[in-house]
């Protein structure tokens, strides 16, 4: 196994790990190549007591997989990954994330997204 092997072996493998959920919400990540952009839209959620995240408005279960249609509150856009974590952490009062493992997860996706629109690769959200 040579070396990108083994590091992409040992983030799938984290990338299956459990993770508490924020209750400030969560993000959707994408790229917009024909604008130069990376997006990120914030939706809201509420944690429940078996700890899944609830859509504040109807109350149900917001699924971890598949398409959900909700309504996100903010978009975030930058043409670096430097400058999403600028706007988001830095300028947006009050910050729409609470916990560090959150932002280090959003981080790690942004610079994949601006590799990919770099580098003209796919980006799917991890």
């Amino acid at each position: 196994m040579n070396v990108a092997d083994n590091l992409k072996a040992i983030d799938d493998k984290l990338s299956q790990r459990h993770i508490d959920l924020d209750p400030a919400g969560y993000f959707i990540i994408y790229i917009d190549r024909e604008q130069g952009l990376i997006f990120a839209k914030h939706f809201t959620n509420i944690i429940d007591e078996r700890g899944l995240a609830v859509d504040p408005e109807t109350g149900k279960v917001i699924p971890a997989k598949g398409k959900v249609e909700r309504t996100h509150t903010t978009v975030y856009s930058a043409r670096t990954a430097k400058e999403l974590s600028v706007k988001i952490l830095e300028e947006t009062q009050p910050c729409p994330l609470t916990m560090f493992d959150h932002a280090a997860y959003l981080g790690r996706e942004f610079v994949r997204a601006e590799i990919a629109l770099a580098t003209g690769q796919e980006y799917v959200q991890d």
